[in-house]
């Protein structure tokens, strides 16, 4: 926590970060803050303002910008608190990254262009098309050394036109920086420019696992990690998930994937068999329908089983020069997919209709329109559709 002073309070939206309408509220400019505003690949904090929750931080120029859901009065005394463990988790992804980079360039002359730290796992971005397997755990083995080592981990300001700025590592300054510069040193690892949070001991990382690697951009490496917690929280979810297949696949984890394997191999099989005795129901059902001694102008029918090669066969089978064919397949109270057969000139005038009566979308050529549709149970409407086309069409 902080007791700091409201600068400036003004009326501001924001747009959420996965889309949709913006959110009203208000951006504060404190005296002073903890809170992180977003930059150098590390997301912002989070926190309260007295009990006003803070929902972004962002950077504007010397100044970090709190965007809150409640006005601020300027010039109150106000208590700043930070949502720890999303700062924690924070400062091991980035303290992680930089040991990564490091150790990554030390070895492999890999040099890093970028990185992301996301939700779920972060990536980091290397200057190499490729990477091995056997690369990829000799730097996990490596990194995790350097956290039993207990490395200590340090922060220091330099002034901008201090010469020792030109050897320490850096993809350079944002264009719109004031005040001095951040140097972030790993002790007798690395020498890092950065505005972001980091743990101050290596072994404030606990473990660090390299998932493996991505292909990036042209010529690049995208390399997956996580850190810290993040790593026992993956532990909590793998064993959570083995729990649950141990109990559906009735064997132990050892034998996950084989019985995986055969039940794939069973339900092919199955759904070769299910599509060979669909095709034999459509042509039984179609023969059927042209035995009847009196030929009918409409047909219509609907199966909770089926597909759209279901749907054709039937309508190659009994011809759509002289009848009109209605049929549906799924199920009664959810989505399914239609087919409309038939003349020619009667298909391109129904089928809008058709397809607007069930709630759904298609499209037709040669005397078929066929899509998917919503509103299954509306199929009566689209059949007293076409009986009454056909009543004002029969001489």
């Amino acid at each position: 926590q902080f007791a700091t002073r409201v600068v400036s309070c003004r009326a501001a939206e924001l747009r959420p970060e996965g889309g949709g309408e913006p959110v009203r509220g208000f951006q504060v400019v404190l005296e002073d803050t903890i809170l992180f505003p977003e930059g150098g690949g590390q997301p912002d904090d989070r926190g309260l303002i007295g009990d006003v929750p803070v929902l972004r931080v962002t950077r504007r120029g010397p100044e970090a910008v709190h965007f809150v859901p409640a006005a601020l009065e300027p010039g109150v005394e106000v208590l700043l608190s930070l949502d720890w463990e999303r700062r924690f988790d924070h400062m091991q992804q980035h303290s992680g990254q930089h040991l990564i980079t490091a150790i990554a360039e030390r070895m492999f002359g890999f040099k890093t262009t970028s990185w992301e730290l996301g939700r779920q796992r972060s990536l980091i971005e290397l200057d190499t098309p490729s990477m091995t397997a056997e690369q990829v755990k000799a730097l996990e083995q490596s990194v995790n050394e350097k956290i039993r080592d207990r490395v200590p981990v340090t922060v220091r300001e330099l002034a901008a036109d201090d010469p020792e700025i030109e050897t320490v590592r850096s993809r350079g300054l944002p264009d719109d920086h004031v005040g001095p510069v951040r140097v972030v040193d790993i002790e007798g690892i690395d020498s890092n420019m950065c505005c972001g949070t980091h743990v101050s001991n290596l072994s404030d990382l606990q473990v660090i696992k390299l998932l493996g690697t991505e292909k990036g951009k042209k010529n690049k490496t995208n390399l997956v990690f996580l850190a810290g917690n993040r790593v026992l929280k993956s532990i909590e979810q793998s064993h959570s998930a083995e729990k649950a297949l141990t109990s559906l696949l009735k064997n132990g984890p050892d034998e996950h994937v084989e019985a995986v394997r055969r039940l794939q191999s069973s339900v092919k099989l199955l759904q070769k068999n299910n599509l060979n005795l669909l095709r034999d129901i459509a042509v039984l059902i179609a023969r059927d329908f042209k035995s009847k001694p009196a030929p009918r102008q409409l047909f219509v029918l609907h199966r909770k089983e089926g597909d759209s090669e279901f749907m054709n066969i039937i309508a190659n089978e009994i011809g759509t020069e002289e009848t009109l064919l209605f049929l549906t397949v799924g199920d009664e109270k959810e989505a399914g997919l239609f087919l409309l057969a038939g003349p020619v000139e009667a298909v391109e005038n129904l089928g809008p209709r058709v397809a607007e009566l069930l709630g759904g979308k298609g499209a037709g050529k040669r005397g078929r329109f066929q899509g998917k549709a919503s509103k299954m149970s509306h199929r009566g409407e689209v059949q007293a559709l076409l009986q009454e086309f056909l009543s004002h069409r029969s001489p």
